[in-house]
């Protein structure tokens, strides 16, 4: 916001930043708040975020602290990435040129707070009301299932995670989200056209967009299929915006008869409904009479070797059926996501890593702490993140071996 803030006015962000904080500070005293000055902290102050860097650093060296690539909102017009607030309408097009704004993968680092996902869900010596512990709860969102490996006709393995194993004998169709990186391998040439079309689509709008609840179920079939492990089926792929990269795999089985997502996806789409849990005391109904899906526990029927399983036993025979065939096997994952914290920003703090060519990322040491962020820069936007377009500061040595290497031109988000 600070860098917005000064993008908009002309005005360099440090100038602009300490501004407003001796703003602050007069109207602070004149209303006569009661603070001890000598312990005031400023979070842009290079004696403050040299402990930010130093933090980095021990999440680096303890494997923490990662990068990988991610999906950004960018402009295709201003050729630069974008802050969620300049992201504007429900056409998302960005605030500066009105261009639409598409979603673009980047390398980006992350701090993985998914390795702490169990702690966090123990609230128990906390003081907490109990609504906050319910949306802590929610929001880490642990889920007890069942990794399961498909393979295309290809050959290619195609990994997802499910908390109803009970019903793979149930799966008509698959859905993989746009992005997933098997989407052209599984296109068939005659569905191209229509799946980079859907594609192009999906990726400009937001992960909460294409997972509204009353949102109308789209997509597109590639054309591919793969295969049930527990059956041998040939079941079709598809692409569908409603299935997220972030989450999970990016792909999921679908058994249309007990998800109600998937039951109407399939009868958007007129694919097959098949039953094979049927709940205690009842007639399985067939699947093109089905109104609605059977989400309810019960008996396992038309299961193969497991059919007559009872709910009670389901997840730990199945379990220990797909392990026993190195189909899969039992597993728990978490809704919540690792922390990504850099940005393509200027008003930020360094991230202290250079890449070498021959020894990669390597840390920077923490003598050399911190690494300033320097005043001379173009920090308006340019379609590159603005620390590249500083060679003096972006040019310097491996501390491994010498040789020449670049610092990471990304800043942590605002100042961590």
């Amino acid at each position: 916001p600070a860098e917005n803030a000064a993008i908009k006015r002309n005005i360099h962000p440090k100038e602009w930043t300490w501004a407003n904080i001796d703003r602050m500070r007069g109207q602070l005293r004149r209303m006569g708040t009661m603070i001890d000055w000598r312990r005031e902290a400023v979070s842009c102050d290079p004696a403050y975020y040299r402990w930010t860097q130093w933090f980095f650093l021990q999440l680096f060296a303890g494997g923490l602290a990662y990068r990988k690539k991610a999906a950004v909102d960018w402009c295709p017009s201003c050729n630069t990435t974008l802050a969620r607030e300049q992201v504007v309408g429900d056409d998302r097009v960005c605030e500066r040129c009105d261009t639409p704004v598409i979603r673009k993968e980047l390398s980006q680092w992350f701090f993985r707070t998914t390795r702490y996902a169990e702690e966090l869900l123990d609230t128990s010596g906390i003081d907490w009301p109990e609504r906050v512990r319910t949306l802590q709860s929610r929001w880490i969102g642990r889920s007890e299932g069942a990794q399961v490996v498909f393979h295309t006709e290809a050959g290619d393995p195609l990994e997802i995670f499910t908390t109803r194993p009970d019903t793979l004998w149930g799966v008509t169709f698959m859905v993989l989200a746009p992005e997933h990186p098997l989407v052209a391998r599984l296109t068939t040439a005659d569905r191209r056209a229509e799946v980079e079309a859907y594609v192009e689509r999906s990726v400009r709008q937001t992960d909460i967009q294409r997972e509204a609840a009353d949102k109308e179920k789209t997509g597109v079939w590639t054309g591919g299929y793969a295969v049930n492990p527990v059956n041998g089926e040939r079941v079709p792929v598809w692409i569908a915006d409603y299935v997220l990269m972030s989450y999970g795999t990016g792909a999921i089985m679908a058994v249309p008869a007990h998800d109600s997502r998937d039951f109407a996806f399939a009868r958007a789409f007129g694919i097959e409904v098949r039953p094979v849990i049927c709940p205690e005391g009842e007639t399985l109904p067939a699947g093109a009479e089905m109104t609605e899906a059977l989400t309810a526990d019960g008996v396992m029927v038309h299961s193969g070797p497991l059919t007559g399983t009872p709910a009670d036993a389901a997840y730990e025979k199945v379990g220990a059926y797909l392990e026993a065939n190195g189909f899969g096997e039992r597993s728990v994952t978490f809704r919540l996501r690792d922390w990504l914290i850099s940005r393509q920003r200027y008003w930020g703090a360094p991230i202290p890593i250079v890449f070498c060519p021959e020894h990669g990322a390597v840390a920077v040491p923490e003598d050399d702490l911190p690494v300033l962020l320097p005043d001379d820069v173009e920090w308006r936007p340019t379609g590159e993140s603005p620390l590249k377009l500083h060679p003096s500061w972006r040019l310097t040595t491996c501390p491994t071996c010498g040789g020449p290497a670049e610092r990471e031109t990304d800043t942590m988000d605002t100042f961590v």
